[in-house]
Order: structure tokens, then C-alpha cells, then sequence
């Protein structure tokens, strides 16, 4: 997932947003399928995203619900359908009301999912009885799109997540959710609860940005943290907070 919300395209350019696409589809080759965020509270730029995403390779899109403007579910509607109709690329819609201030309604979600591109949902709403009524009734794949959720929503019918510490524990989140399509939820809750501690770690301060690229950054993964304005680098004391979690999480590095 490139050029998501809670990362850091709220401060690149649209070039940079399509010449990251453009990068990393060169570097995955294939071997990955590649999101590309095309949010904005302005319908004119989401769908120019949307198509520059589409003209650097990216595999599908991300849209999310304008955010701050708080429109009525016809213009969410229209929004989001018009992000859809503005290439040929599958779309993921995301619903995440404590950042936006609003909340896709299930009316809405029933009619957006007949648009033939419309495929996916991300749910931050934190209401895994919701997704219990609306995975049937709209045919839309679920995705958890809270890490600490991501078992109550398999529950559900959700069939994976888009995660933050997933930049971490990528392999043991997607053992779980293996071992959840296999019936083995006894195993899947083991595994889990292995990773809970990465998980309060990346999403414990609502910072998940800069928490997963200082991790990145003190396990030598990525070059450095340096975040732009108005996201300030971590100081000392959660830079020590963050490895000290690191080391008891995956151990000594």
C-alpha cells in the first residue's frame, strides 16, 4: 500500500506520489500487488490521483472518504464514485471515521458495491458487527484495517487486514490469518498474541507513521526516521521507548 492517510502523502507532492508507484512497481516486478492511495476531501484531485496512480502501474486504489468537510452520504457517494470511474484499476474503499469525521452508512456501502471496480473495503470503523451484516449483504471483500481487531473481524469474514505493523510482523500477521481460514483459531490466537506487543508499540500513541519509521529506522531497514512538517522526529525518550519495546518484542538487534 503506497501513498495511504495515515502514512506520509499528506506531505508529498502528487510528482512524488507517482514516482513512488512508479518506483516500486519497477522494484516488486510482480511479485506484489500495488496500492496506490488516492485521497482527498476534493473530488477533482482524488480522481487525478487516481489516474496518475493508474498511469504509473499501480494494481488498484485506495479511497478514502473525503475527510474534515463532513459531506452527506449522496456526496460521499458521488465522491467515491467518481474516484471509481476515474480509471479501470480495482478500488479498495476506506472507512475510518475517527480521522475523517464521518462514517461510510451500510445504505452507502450497498450501493457503492455495485460499481464493478468497487471490490474492497479497509474498515477502521472498530465495529465488527457491522461487517458481520454487511460482508454478505454486499459481497465486498473486508479487510481489518486495525491491527488489534484483525481477529474479530477473520470472526466476521474479513479475509485479511491492512496494517501498520505489518512493516514488522508481516509474516506472523499473515500466519494468522492462514491458520483462521484453516480452522485452527486456538493456533491463530497463539500467534497473535505473540505480536500484540509490536502492535501496542506502532499503534499505541495514534502516531503510526512515525512509530513504524523509527522502528524501520533502528533496525536498519530504511536510512533514516526523518519525517516532514508538521510530523516532528521523535526525540530521545521516545526514541529510547521505541527500542526498548523493539528488544523485548523481537528481541536484541
Amino acid at each position: 500500500m503506497l501513498n495511504g492517510t495515515t502514512g506520509e502523502a499528506p506531505t508529498t507532492s502528487d510528482r512524488e506520489k507517482a514516482d513512488l508507484v512508479r518506483v516500486v512497481v519497477d522494484a516488486v516486478a510482480g511479485r506484489a500487488v500495488v496500492l496506490a492511495g488516492a485521497g482527498s476531501y476534493d473530488t477533482r484531485h482524488a480522481t487525478g490521483l487516481a489516474r496518475a496512480a493508474a498511469d504509473a502501474g499501480a494494481d488498484g486504489l485506495l479511497a478514502v472518504t473525503p475527510y474534515y468537510s463532513r459531506p452527506s452520504q449522496d456526496g460521499v457517494l458521488a465522491h467515491l464514485t467518481a474516484v471509481a470511474d476515474a480509471s479501470e484499476l480495482p478500488v479498495m474503499l476506506y472507512d475510518v471515521p475517527a480521522r475523517t469525521g464521518l462514517r461510510l452508512s451500510a445504505d452507502s456501502l450497498r450501493r457503492l458495491a455495485a460499481h464493478p471496480r468497487i471490490t474492497a473495503v479497509k474498515d477502521a470503523t472498530g465495529d465488527p458487527a457491522a461487517a458481520l451484516r454487511l460482508i454478505p449483504e454486499t459481497g465486498l471483500a473486508w479487510y481489518c484495517g486495525d491491527d488489534g481487531l484483525l481477529l474479530p473481524f477473520l470472526s466476521v469474514g474479513a479475509v485479511g487486514m491492512v496494517s501498520m505493523a505489518g512493516h514488522l510482523v508481516g509474516r506472523q500477521l499473515a500466519e494468522v490469518i492462514a491458520l483462521a481460514e484453516a480452522g485452527e483459531p486456538e493456533r491463530a490466537r497463539e500467534v497473535f498474541r505473540s505480536v500484540l506487543p509490536v502492535i501496542d508499540l506502532i499503534s499505541g500513541t495514534g502516531n503510526g507513521a512515525l512509530r513504524s519509521k523509527l522502528a524501520l529506522s533502528l533496525l536498519g531497514l530504511i536510512p533514516g526516521p526523518a519525517m516532514r512538517l508538521p510530523q516532528l522526529p521523535a526525540g530521545a525518550a521516545e526514541t529510547a521507548e521505541v527500542r526498548a519495546a523493539l528488544a523485548a518484542a523481537l528481541g536484541p538487534r
